[in-house]
């Protein structure tokens, strides 16, 4: 492991000891075994760190969950839609459920309010998955598996109603109460529904 990857996985392992807002970097280089001012050479601030946290985690997530590069077009053929949003849902499930990134999120998701960069990485996290939706419905456009009056906007409401309730299904699965799965399967069946292009694939 690189110096580099070693300052990030301290940084998470010492805010899971003390909460993010309370790691300093004057803890994190003596974890690691530098000088503060060697910290500068990986890492221009604390911030950066944060920051890049959230990228090494996501591209580790998706690397141990084997989710590589999409092409779109091939995702879409001959799928129901049902099936192609059921599986893109996962796929987003699997990323945010691995352990490490589960307890970065709550992190940041406790800290947005007051921290500017924890701000900024979850609107960095929804901009990318609402942007990932708008590719995946103009595929399924393209290939009249669905049908969008206005397809940004039908993207924007779903991947911010999933969004939710995927928040909703963590939440609940934290706090030892019934898992919300079924209603994410429910909304998918309905938003199939309402903008029907092709054969939904509902399972009757």
């Amino acid at each position: 492991m690189n110096k580099r990857d070693e300052i990030l996985l301290v940084t998470l392992e010492l805010a899971a000891e003390r909460g993010l807002g309370n790691v300093s970097l004057s803890q994190i280089a003596k974890r690691v075994g530098l000088q503060k001012t060697s910290l500068y050479s990986h890492f221009s601030s604390k911030e950066d760190i944060i920051s890049s946290l959230y990228d090494f985690l996501r591209e580790r997530a998706k690397e141990a969950n084997e989710i590589g590069p999409i092409d779109y077009g091939r995702l879409v053929r001959g799928r129901s839609a049902v099936d192609i949003l059921q599986g893109a849902v996962e796929k987003y499930r699997q990323i945010t459920r691995d352990s490490d990134m589960r307890m970065f999120y709550r992190f940041i998701m406790s800290e947005r309010m007051f921290n500017k960069e924890a701000a900024r990485i979850m609107v960095k996290e929804t901009e990318r998955m609402i942007l990932a939706t708008k590719q995946l419905f103009y595929a399924m456009q393209v290939h009249k598996v669905m049908s969008f009056a206005n397809v940004d906007q039908a993207a924007l409401a779903f991947a911010m109603t999933i969004h939710a309730l995927l928040d909703y299904e963590n939440d609940k699965q934290f706090a030892d109460q019934v898992d919300v799965g079924q209603q994410i399967a429910d909304y998918i069946h309905y938003f199939c529904e309402l903008h029907q292009g092709g054969e939904i694939g509902r399972e009757q």
